[in-house]
C-alpha cells in the first residue's frame, strides 16, 4: 500500500476475529514504532504487549468495559518511562510516545490489520493488572487484530477549514 492509503484506509476497529496475528507481523509492527521519532531522540517509551486472554479480560473493565478489548489478538499499552517537557512547555514524553503508537497503527494498517486507540482507561487499574510502576505513565492502548468489520467511515474537516497560511 502507498503510505497515503496506508493513511486514508486507517479506522477504527473495534470488532476483531478470533485468530492471532500471523508470525512476525507483531514483531515488524514494533518496529515501525521503534523507529519513531523523538525530542533529542530520547525514546523514553516502553510497550507491553499482551496476548493473553485472561490478561486481555482483565482489562476490559479498566477500558470501561470495551469488549473488543479482550476480542483483538494483542493490546499495546503505550508508556512513557519519563516526563521531559520540551523547551516550547509540551511534554515530550506524552507527545513522543503518541507519535510511536501512530507508527505502530499505520504499520498495522499497512499489514491488513485493524486497530483502535483507546484514551478511555482507568490509569491506576490498568498500572495494577500489568504491574507497571507507579512512575510510569500510560499514554495509550493499542488493540490490534484482524478486523471482523469493516470499521466506520471517517468523517474529516476539509483542508480549508483546518489550514492558515502565513498567519491565524
Amino acid at each position: 500500500m502507498e503510505l497515503y492509503d496506508v493513511i486514508k484506509n486507517r479506522k477504527s476497529i473495534r470488532r476483531y476475529r478470533n485468530e492471532p496475528l500471523p508470525d512476525g507481523a507483531l514483531e515488524r509492527i514494533l518496529e515501525a514504532g521503534r523507529l519513531a521519532n523523538s525530542a533529542k531522540n530520547r525514546q523514553e517509551w516502553a510497550f507491553i504487549i499482551v496476548t493473553d486472554s485472561e490478561t486481555k479480560a482483565a482489562l476490559v473493565p479498566a477500558c470501561h468495559d470495551q469488549s473488543f478489548v479482550a476480542e483483538a489478538a494483542a493490546v499495546i499499552v503505550g508508556c512513557a518511562t519519563d516526563e521531559y517537557t520540551m523547551r516550547c512547555g509540551q511534554p515530550a514524553h506524552v507527545i513522543d510516545t503518541s507519535i510511536a503508537l501512530d507508527h505502530i497503527q499505520l504499520a498495522a494498517t499497512e499489514e491488513g490489520f485493524g486497530t483502535c486507540w483507546l484514551g478511555s482507561f482507568y490509569q491506576d487499574q490498568v498500572k495494577s493488572i500489568l504491574k507497571i510502576p507507579d512512575k510510569i505513565s500510560i499514554i495509550g492502548i493499542l488493540t490490534v487484530g484482524i478486523p471482523d468489520e469493516g470499521g466506520d467511515p471517517k468523517s474529516r474537516k476539509r483542508l480549508e477549514e483546518i489550514v492558515r497560511y502565513e498567519r491565524w
